[in-house]
Protein backbone atom coordinates (compact mmCIF):
# COMPACT_ATOMS: atom_id res chain seq x y z
CA UNK A 1 0.00 0.00 0.00
CA UNK A 2 1.30 3.37 -0.86
CA UNK A 3 1.48 6.24 1.77
CA UNK A 4 1.24 8.69 -0.03
CA UNK A 5 -2.31 7.97 -2.30
CA UNK A 6 -5.77 8.17 0.11
CA UNK A 7 -8.04 5.29 0.55
CA UNK A 8 -10.78 7.39 -0.31
CA UNK A 9 -13.13 5.55 -2.68
CA UNK A 10 -15.71 4.09 -1.46
CA UNK A 11 -17.66 0.81 -3.17
CA UNK A 12 -20.10 3.13 -5.00
CA UNK A 13 -17.36 5.24 -6.49
CA UNK A 14 -15.30 1.78 -8.06
CA UNK A 15 -18.52 0.34 -9.07
CA UNK A 16 -18.82 4.12 -10.99
CA UNK A 17 -15.63 3.57 -12.39
CA UNK A 18 -15.77 -0.25 -13.55
CA UNK A 19 -19.08 0.81 -15.54
CA UNK A 20 -18.51 4.43 -16.14
CA UNK A 21 -14.78 2.88 -17.92
CA UNK A 22 -16.33 0.19 -19.58
CA UNK A 23 -19.39 2.26 -21.09
CA UNK A 24 -17.91 4.18 -24.27
CA UNK A 25 -18.87 4.76 -28.06
CA UNK A 26 -18.59 0.48 -28.95
CA UNK A 27 -21.95 -0.21 -28.00
CA UNK A 28 -23.66 2.69 -30.60
CA UNK A 29 -20.95 0.93 -33.09
CA UNK A 30 -19.52 -2.18 -32.83
CA UNK A 31 -22.53 -4.22 -33.69
CA UNK A 32 -22.49 -2.82 -37.47
CA UNK A 33 -19.02 -4.91 -37.78
CA UNK A 34 -19.76 -7.98 -36.48
CA UNK A 35 -23.19 -8.41 -37.75
CA UNK A 36 -21.15 -7.80 -41.47
CA UNK A 37 -18.85 -10.60 -40.03
CA UNK A 38 -21.40 -13.14 -38.99
CA UNK A 39 -24.28 -12.71 -41.24
CA UNK A 40 -26.56 -13.49 -38.76
CA UNK A 41 -28.66 -11.94 -36.20
CA UNK A 42 -28.46 -15.27 -34.16
CA UNK A 43 -24.72 -15.22 -34.15
CA UNK A 44 -24.90 -11.13 -33.15
CA UNK A 45 -26.27 -11.85 -29.85
CA UNK A 46 -24.23 -15.42 -29.45
CA UNK A 47 -20.99 -12.91 -29.91
CA UNK A 48 -22.29 -10.64 -27.00
CA UNK A 49 -23.48 -13.27 -24.92
CA UNK A 50 -19.59 -15.18 -25.29
CA UNK A 51 -18.09 -11.37 -25.18
CA UNK A 52 -20.30 -10.84 -21.89
CA UNK A 53 -19.43 -14.34 -20.08
CA UNK A 54 -15.41 -13.59 -20.81
CA UNK A 55 -15.94 -10.06 -19.85
CA UNK A 56 -17.25 -11.63 -16.60
CA UNK A 57 -14.61 -14.45 -16.18
CA UNK A 58 -11.61 -11.86 -16.46
CA UNK A 59 -13.50 -9.57 -14.08
CA UNK A 60 -13.71 -11.87 -11.81
CA UNK A 61 -10.18 -13.81 -12.05
CA UNK A 62 -8.86 -10.22 -11.57
CA UNK A 63 -10.63 -10.01 -8.77
CA UNK A 64 -9.37 -12.37 -6.53
CA UNK A 65 -5.72 -10.91 -7.67
CA UNK A 66 -7.10 -7.15 -6.41
CA UNK A 67 -8.38 -8.59 -3.02
CA UNK A 68 -5.31 -10.22 -2.62
CA UNK A 69 -2.77 -7.29 -4.15
CA UNK A 70 -3.82 -3.90 -2.88
CA UNK A 71 -1.75 -1.91 -4.17
CA UNK A 72 -2.35 1.03 -7.28
CA UNK A 73 -0.90 -0.48 -10.61
CA UNK A 74 -3.22 -3.13 -10.86
CA UNK A 75 -2.33 -5.38 -13.67
CA UNK A 76 1.47 -4.02 -14.20
CA UNK A 77 1.91 -4.91 -10.48
CA UNK A 78 0.23 -8.50 -10.48
CA UNK A 79 2.97 -9.44 -13.62
CA UNK A 80 5.97 -8.03 -11.60
CA UNK A 81 4.43 -9.69 -8.54
CA UNK A 82 3.88 -13.25 -10.31
CA UNK A 83 6.21 -13.23 -13.10
CA UNK A 84 9.33 -10.35 -13.60
CA UNK A 85 10.20 -7.14 -13.82
CA UNK A 86 10.40 -7.02 -18.18
CA UNK A 87 6.97 -8.85 -18.02
CA UNK A 88 5.25 -5.99 -15.95
CA UNK A 89 7.60 -2.98 -18.20
CA UNK A 90 6.13 -4.60 -20.98
CA UNK A 91 2.81 -4.47 -20.33
CA UNK A 92 3.55 -0.97 -18.78
CA UNK A 93 5.60 -0.04 -21.91
CA UNK A 94 2.45 -0.76 -24.33
CA UNK A 95 -0.22 0.41 -22.14
CA UNK A 96 1.53 4.05 -21.84
CA UNK A 97 2.31 4.37 -25.50
CA UNK A 98 -1.34 2.87 -26.67
CA UNK A 99 -3.29 0.68 -24.82
CA UNK A 100 -4.83 2.99 -22.50
CA UNK A 101 -3.38 6.65 -24.08
CA UNK A 102 -4.82 5.30 -27.75
CA UNK A 103 -7.86 4.10 -26.46
CA UNK A 104 -8.54 7.58 -24.61
CA UNK A 105 -7.74 9.18 -27.66
CA UNK A 106 -9.93 7.44 -30.06
CA UNK A 107 -12.95 8.35 -27.01
CA UNK A 108 -12.18 11.54 -27.08
CA UNK A 109 -12.15 12.14 -31.36
CA UNK A 110 -15.45 10.45 -30.95
CA UNK A 111 -16.56 13.05 -28.34
CA UNK A 112 -15.72 15.38 -30.65
CA UNK A 113 -17.19 13.46 -33.71
CA UNK A 114 -20.73 13.70 -32.36
CA UNK A 115 -20.26 16.66 -30.73
CA UNK A 116 -19.83 18.07 -34.41
CA UNK A 117 -23.07 16.46 -35.36
CA UNK A 118 -24.78 19.18 -32.81
CA UNK A 119 -22.35 21.92 -33.58
CA UNK A 120 -21.24 21.38 -37.37
CA UNK A 121 -18.08 23.82 -36.80
CA UNK A 122 -16.73 21.39 -34.92
CA UNK A 123 -15.54 18.18 -38.10
CA UNK A 124 -12.65 16.97 -39.37
CA UNK A 125 -12.42 18.71 -42.91
CA UNK A 126 -12.74 22.43 -40.96
CA UNK A 127 -9.14 22.81 -40.68
CA UNK A 128 -7.70 25.64 -38.23
CA UNK A 129 -3.97 24.86 -39.79
CA UNK A 130 -3.64 23.49 -43.15
CA UNK A 131 0.42 23.64 -44.32
CA UNK A 132 1.17 20.28 -45.97
CA UNK A 133 1.87 17.45 -43.18
CA UNK A 134 0.84 19.94 -40.65
CA UNK A 135 -3.11 20.00 -39.79
CA UNK A 136 -5.35 20.95 -37.46
CA UNK A 137 -8.74 20.33 -38.11
CA UNK A 138 -11.55 21.60 -35.43
CA UNK A 139 -12.29 18.01 -34.47
CA UNK A 140 -9.12 17.92 -33.27
CA UNK A 141 -9.22 20.56 -31.14
CA UNK A 142 -12.16 19.96 -29.96
CA UNK A 143 -10.91 16.76 -28.64
CA UNK A 144 -7.35 18.17 -27.53
CA UNK A 145 -9.49 20.30 -25.25
CA UNK A 146 -11.24 17.32 -23.80
CA UNK A 147 -8.33 15.90 -22.80
CA UNK A 148 -6.82 18.86 -21.23
CA UNK A 149 -10.29 19.84 -19.53
CA UNK A 150 -10.59 15.72 -17.94
CA UNK A 151 -6.77 16.02 -16.82
CA UNK A 152 -7.23 19.34 -14.93
CA UNK A 153 -10.16 17.80 -13.22
CA UNK A 154 -8.17 15.00 -12.07
CA UNK A 155 -5.04 16.92 -11.04
CA UNK A 156 -7.63 18.88 -8.90
CA UNK A 157 -7.97 15.65 -6.58
CA UNK A 158 -9.42 12.19 -7.15
CA UNK A 159 -12.67 13.21 -5.68
CA UNK A 160 -12.80 15.72 -8.77
CA UNK A 161 -12.02 12.94 -10.82
CA UNK A 162 -14.77 10.72 -8.92
CA UNK A 163 -17.97 13.22 -8.71
CA UNK A 164 -17.39 13.59 -12.80
CA UNK A 165 -17.17 10.00 -12.67
CA UNK A 166 -20.07 9.17 -10.72
CA UNK A 167 -22.32 11.71 -12.46
CA UNK A 168 -21.54 10.68 -16.07
CA UNK A 169 -22.02 6.94 -15.39
CA UNK A 170 -25.25 7.60 -14.11
CA UNK A 171 -25.64 9.50 -16.92
CA UNK A 172 -25.32 7.74 -18.94
CA UNK A 173 -26.75 4.16 -17.43
CA UNK A 174 -29.77 5.59 -17.97
CA UNK A 175 -29.69 6.64 -21.24
CA UNK A 176 -29.00 3.28 -22.56
CA UNK A 177 -31.78 2.05 -20.27
CA UNK A 178 -34.33 5.19 -22.05
CA UNK A 179 -32.90 3.85 -25.31
CA UNK A 180 -33.80 0.28 -24.77
CA UNK A 181 -37.34 0.98 -23.13
CA UNK A 182 -37.86 3.50 -26.56
CA UNK A 183 -37.26 0.09 -28.49
CA UNK A 184 -39.43 -1.88 -26.50
CA UNK A 185 -42.27 0.44 -26.94
CA UNK A 186 -42.18 2.09 -30.53
CA UNK A 187 -40.56 0.10 -32.50
CA UNK A 188 -39.90 -3.50 -31.38
CA UNK A 189 -41.44 -5.55 -33.50
CA UNK A 190 -41.67 -9.81 -32.76
CA UNK A 191 -41.55 -10.60 -36.91
CA UNK A 192 -38.52 -8.29 -37.37
CA UNK A 193 -36.66 -9.64 -34.33
CA UNK A 194 -38.02 -13.54 -35.51
CA UNK A 195 -36.34 -13.16 -38.98
CA UNK A 196 -32.82 -11.47 -37.68
CA UNK A 197 -32.28 -14.47 -35.21
CA UNK A 198 -33.38 -17.52 -37.27
CA UNK A 199 -30.31 -20.24 -36.26
CA UNK A 200 -28.21 -21.07 -39.15
CA UNK A 201 -29.12 -24.58 -40.19
CA UNK A 202 -25.29 -25.74 -40.26
CA UNK A 203 -22.74 -25.24 -37.27
CA UNK A 204 -19.00 -26.23 -38.89
CA UNK A 205 -15.20 -25.09 -37.60
CA UNK A 206 -15.44 -22.29 -40.21
CA UNK A 207 -18.36 -20.96 -38.44
CA UNK A 208 -16.92 -20.79 -34.93
CA UNK A 209 -13.66 -19.47 -36.00
CA UNK A 210 -15.69 -16.51 -38.01
CA UNK A 211 -17.67 -16.05 -34.43
CA UNK A 212 -14.50 -16.28 -32.53
CA UNK A 213 -12.86 -13.38 -34.45
CA UNK A 214 -15.89 -11.25 -34.48
CA UNK A 215 -15.77 -11.17 -30.69
CA UNK A 216 -13.03 -8.90 -30.58
CA UNK A 217 -15.37 -5.68 -30.97
CA UNK A 218 -17.24 -6.68 -28.54
CA UNK A 219 -14.74 -7.57 -26.42
CA UNK A 220 -13.58 -4.28 -26.42
CA UNK A 221 -15.86 -2.57 -25.57
CA UNK A 222 -16.05 -3.55 -22.52
CA UNK A 223 -12.90 -4.66 -22.01
CA UNK A 224 -11.78 -1.84 -19.45
CA UNK A 225 -12.90 -3.47 -16.29
CA UNK A 226 -9.14 -3.69 -15.22
CA UNK A 227 -9.06 0.02 -14.73
CA UNK A 228 -10.07 -0.41 -11.33
CA UNK A 229 -6.99 -2.35 -10.41
CA UNK A 230 -5.24 0.72 -11.21
CA UNK A 231 -6.43 2.53 -8.15
CA UNK A 232 -6.73 -0.12 -5.83
CA UNK A 233 -4.31 1.96 -3.25
CA UNK A 234 -6.87 4.73 -3.35
CA UNK A 235 -9.85 2.57 -2.62
CA UNK A 236 -11.82 1.78 1.07
CA UNK A 237 -11.66 -1.65 1.94
CA UNK A 238 -10.08 -2.90 -1.39
CA UNK A 239 -10.39 -7.11 -0.33
CA UNK A 240 -14.10 -6.12 0.31
CA UNK A 241 -14.97 -3.81 -2.68
CA UNK A 242 -12.63 -4.09 -5.53
CA UNK A 243 -14.33 -7.72 -6.18
CA UNK A 244 -17.80 -6.65 -5.16
CA UNK A 245 -17.19 -3.56 -7.83
CA UNK A 246 -15.75 -5.64 -10.48
CA UNK A 247 -18.64 -8.06 -10.33
CA UNK A 248 -21.63 -5.71 -9.81
CA UNK A 249 -20.19 -3.15 -12.49
CA UNK A 250 -19.23 -5.18 -15.13
CA UNK A 251 -22.30 -7.56 -14.43
CA UNK A 252 -24.65 -4.46 -15.03
CA UNK A 253 -22.60 -3.10 -18.31
CA UNK A 254 -22.85 -6.82 -19.98
CA UNK A 255 -26.41 -6.93 -18.91
CA UNK A 256 -26.98 -3.78 -20.83
CA UNK A 257 -25.18 -4.75 -23.56
CA UNK A 258 -27.02 -7.81 -24.15
CA UNK A 259 -30.44 -5.94 -23.91
CA UNK A 260 -29.54 -3.40 -25.86
CA UNK A 261 -28.63 -5.56 -29.05
CA UNK A 262 -31.52 -7.38 -28.06
CA UNK A 263 -33.52 -4.22 -28.74
CA UNK A 264 -30.93 -3.51 -32.41
CA UNK A 265 -32.54 -6.78 -33.80
CA UNK A 266 -35.84 -6.45 -32.46
CA UNK A 267 -36.30 -2.82 -34.30
CA UNK A 268 -33.65 -2.88 -37.52
CA UNK A 269 -33.66 -5.28 -40.11
CA UNK A 270 -30.26 -7.10 -40.13
CA UNK A 271 -29.52 -4.88 -43.44
CA UNK A 272 -30.42 -1.96 -41.48
CA UNK A 273 -27.83 -2.97 -38.87
CA UNK A 274 -25.20 -4.10 -41.14
CA UNK A 275 -25.45 -0.92 -43.16
CA UNK A 276 -25.99 2.07 -40.79
CA UNK A 277 -25.06 5.08 -41.53
CA UNK A 278 -21.31 5.42 -40.10
CA UNK A 279 -22.22 2.46 -38.15
CA UNK A 280 -23.55 4.27 -35.71
CA UNK A 281 -26.78 1.41 -35.18
CA UNK A 282 -27.67 3.04 -32.12
CA UNK A 283 -28.58 6.32 -33.99
CA UNK A 284 -30.14 4.08 -36.76
CA UNK A 285 -32.24 2.53 -33.70
CA UNK A 286 -33.46 5.96 -32.66
CA UNK A 287 -33.41 7.40 -36.06
CA UNK A 288 -36.44 4.87 -37.24
CA UNK A 289 -38.48 5.86 -34.17
CA UNK A 290 -37.78 9.54 -33.74
CA UNK A 291 -36.56 10.73 -36.97
CA UNK A 292 -33.90 13.40 -36.99
CA UNK A 293 -34.25 14.42 -32.95
CA UNK A 294 -33.72 10.75 -32.63
CA UNK A 295 -30.26 11.36 -33.95
CA UNK A 296 -29.24 14.18 -32.28
CA UNK A 297 -30.49 12.60 -29.16
CA UNK A 298 -28.16 9.76 -29.49
CA UNK A 299 -25.11 11.71 -30.74
CA UNK A 300 -25.59 13.45 -27.46
CA UNK A 301 -25.69 10.39 -25.57
CA UNK A 302 -22.63 8.73 -27.32
CA UNK A 303 -20.77 12.31 -26.16
CA UNK A 304 -22.17 11.49 -22.38
CA UNK A 305 -20.80 8.38 -23.12
CA UNK A 306 -17.32 8.97 -24.20
CA UNK A 307 -16.86 12.15 -21.89
CA UNK A 308 -17.37 9.97 -18.68
CA UNK A 309 -15.34 6.61 -20.56
CA UNK A 310 -12.06 8.66 -21.15
CA UNK A 311 -12.40 10.26 -17.70
CA UNK A 312 -12.29 6.84 -15.90
CA UNK A 313 -9.26 6.08 -18.04
CA UNK A 314 -7.54 9.31 -17.44
CA UNK A 315 -7.71 9.36 -13.88
CA UNK A 316 -6.94 5.47 -13.63
CA UNK A 317 -4.68 5.80 -16.14
CA UNK A 318 -1.77 7.44 -14.87
CA UNK A 319 -1.73 5.28 -11.59
CA UNK A 320 0.18 2.70 -13.88
CA UNK A 321 2.36 5.06 -15.00
CA UNK A 322 3.22 6.27 -11.38
CA UNK A 323 3.76 3.10 -10.05
CA UNK A 324 6.19 2.25 -12.69
CA UNK A 325 8.27 5.52 -12.09
CA UNK A 326 8.08 4.69 -8.04
CA UNK A 327 9.85 1.53 -8.88
CA UNK A 328 12.20 3.12 -11.06
CA UNK A 329 10.91 1.71 -14.31
CA UNK A 330 9.89 4.48 -15.86
CA UNK A 331 10.53 8.58 -15.62
CA UNK A 332 11.40 9.04 -12.15
CA UNK A 333 9.66 12.41 -11.99
CA UNK A 334 5.82 10.64 -12.49
CA UNK A 335 6.48 9.01 -8.93
CA UNK A 336 5.65 12.77 -7.68
CA UNK A 337 2.45 13.52 -5.65
CA UNK A 338 0.89 16.74 -5.23
CA UNK A 339 1.05 17.49 -1.44
CA UNK A 340 -2.51 19.23 -1.32
CA UNK A 341 -3.84 16.84 -3.59
CA UNK A 342 -2.87 13.52 -3.20
CA UNK A 343 -2.43 13.17 -6.84
CA UNK A 344 0.07 11.70 -9.02
CA UNK A 345 0.23 14.84 -11.39
CA UNK A 346 2.97 14.72 -13.56
CA UNK A 347 2.14 11.38 -14.60
CA UNK A 348 -1.43 12.92 -15.14
CA UNK A 349 0.31 15.62 -17.73
CA UNK A 350 2.60 13.11 -19.02
CA UNK A 351 -0.33 10.94 -19.84
CA UNK A 352 -2.16 14.34 -21.20
CA UNK A 353 1.01 15.37 -23.34
CA UNK A 354 1.13 11.17 -24.82
CA UNK A 355 -2.63 11.86 -25.70
CA UNK A 356 -2.64 14.59 -27.52
CA UNK A 357 0.73 13.91 -29.61
CA UNK A 358 -2.07 10.72 -30.72
CA UNK A 359 -4.51 12.28 -31.89
CA UNK A 360 -2.26 15.35 -33.47
CA UNK A 361 -0.93 12.46 -35.23
CA UNK A 362 -4.25 11.22 -36.61
CA UNK A 363 -3.14 7.71 -37.35
CA UNK A 364 -3.70 6.50 -33.52
CA UNK A 365 -6.49 4.11 -34.45
CA UNK A 366 -4.85 1.68 -36.26
CA UNK A 367 -2.37 1.53 -34.04
CA UNK A 368 -4.74 0.78 -31.15
CA UNK A 369 -6.18 -2.27 -33.62
CA UNK A 370 -2.72 -3.70 -33.85
CA UNK A 371 -2.32 -3.47 -29.65
CA UNK A 372 -5.69 -5.20 -29.03
CA UNK A 373 -4.20 -8.25 -29.82
CA UNK A 374 -1.42 -8.15 -27.58
CA UNK A 375 -3.23 -6.46 -25.08
CA UNK A 376 -5.49 -9.94 -24.75
CA UNK A 377 -1.93 -11.53 -24.48
CA UNK A 378 -1.12 -9.66 -21.24
CA UNK A 379 -5.17 -10.67 -20.04
CA UNK A 380 -4.46 -14.15 -20.58
CA UNK A 381 -1.03 -14.36 -18.83
CA UNK A 382 -2.07 -11.66 -16.14
CA UNK A 383 -4.92 -14.73 -15.43
CA UNK A 384 -2.68 -17.66 -15.51
CA UNK A 385 -0.61 -16.09 -13.10
CA UNK A 386 -3.22 -16.51 -11.00
CA UNK A 387 -2.73 -20.43 -10.20
CA UNK A 388 1.03 -19.54 -9.92
CA UNK A 389 -0.19 -16.95 -6.90
CA UNK A 390 -2.42 -19.20 -5.54
CA UNK A 391 0.63 -21.57 -5.16
CA UNK A 392 2.86 -19.32 -3.59
CA UNK A 393 0.34 -17.71 -1.46
CA UNK A 394 -1.94 -20.65 0.33
CA UNK A 395 -3.76 -18.04 2.54
CA UNK A 396 -6.06 -15.97 0.40
CA UNK A 397 -8.28 -13.24 1.55
CA UNK A 398 -10.42 -13.62 -1.71
CA UNK A 399 -10.71 -16.68 -3.97
CA UNK A 400 -12.51 -17.57 -6.59
CA UNK A 401 -14.07 -20.67 -8.25
CA UNK A 402 -11.23 -22.20 -10.26
CA UNK A 403 -14.50 -22.15 -13.33
CA UNK A 404 -13.86 -18.61 -14.15
CA UNK A 405 -9.86 -18.39 -14.88
CA UNK A 406 -10.08 -21.48 -16.99
CA UNK A 407 -12.74 -20.40 -18.85
CA UNK A 408 -11.11 -17.10 -19.07
CA UNK A 409 -7.98 -18.73 -20.56
CA UNK A 410 -9.28 -21.52 -22.79
CA UNK A 411 -11.84 -19.09 -24.63
CA UNK A 412 -9.34 -16.33 -24.76
CA UNK A 413 -6.66 -18.06 -26.07
CA UNK A 414 -8.93 -19.74 -28.53
CA UNK A 415 -9.49 -16.06 -30.04
CA UNK A 416 -5.41 -15.31 -29.71
CA UNK A 417 -5.37 -18.46 -32.16
CA UNK A 418 -8.18 -17.70 -34.42
CA UNK A 419 -6.82 -13.91 -34.64
CA UNK A 420 -2.99 -15.04 -35.15
CA UNK A 421 -4.34 -17.47 -38.26
CA UNK A 422 -7.06 -15.37 -39.85
CA UNK A 423 -5.98 -11.60 -39.09
CA UNK A 424 -2.13 -12.21 -39.12
CA UNK A 425 -1.85 -7.96 -40.57
CA UNK A 426 -4.24 -7.47 -37.21
CA UNK A 427 -1.96 -9.35 -34.93
CA UNK A 428 1.92 -9.06 -36.09
CA UNK A 429 2.06 -5.06 -35.51
CA UNK A 430 0.70 -5.12 -32.25
CA UNK A 431 3.03 -8.02 -30.48
CA UNK A 432 6.49 -6.18 -32.55
CA UNK A 433 5.26 -2.90 -30.73
CA UNK A 434 5.40 -5.00 -27.44
CA UNK A 435 8.24 -6.73 -28.23
CA UNK A 436 10.27 -3.25 -29.33
CA UNK A 437 9.82 -2.68 -25.34
CA UNK A 438 12.39 -5.56 -24.52
CA UNK A 439 15.75 -3.63 -25.57
CA UNK A 440 14.11 -0.28 -23.91
CA UNK A 441 13.90 -2.07 -20.80
CA UNK A 442 17.57 -3.27 -20.92
CA UNK A 443 18.80 0.53 -21.48
CA UNK A 444 16.28 1.36 -18.52
CA UNK A 445 17.74 -1.15 -16.22
CA UNK A 446 21.18 -1.08 -17.12
CA UNK A 447 20.68 3.22 -16.86
CA UNK A 448 19.76 3.15 -13.37
CA UNK A 449 21.99 0.55 -12.34
CA UNK A 450 24.45 2.57 -13.45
Amino acid sequence: MSKDLKRTLSLTDSISVVSGSMIGCGIFIVSADISRQVQSGFLLILVWLTAGFITLCGALSFAELAANITEEGGQYVYLKKIFNEKIAFLYGWTTFLVIQTGTIAAVCVAFSKFFGILVPYVNSHNYLLNYGVIKLSTQQVCALFTVIFLSFLNSRGIKHGVITQNLFTLTKVFSIIGIITAGLLFGFNWHTIHENVLIPQTFNFSLINTTATAIVGALFASITWNNITFIAGEIQEPTKNIPKALAYGSGLVVLLYLLINTIYLGVLPLDLIQNAPEEIVGAQLMSSIFGNAGRNITALIIMISAFGCANGMILTGSRVYYKMAKDRAFFRPLAAINRKTKVPVNSLWAQCLWICLLILWGNYTQLLDFVIYASLIFYVITTAGLFIYRKRHKKLNFRINNFFPASFLVLATYIIICLSIYKPLYTIPGLLITIAGIPIFHIWKKGTNG
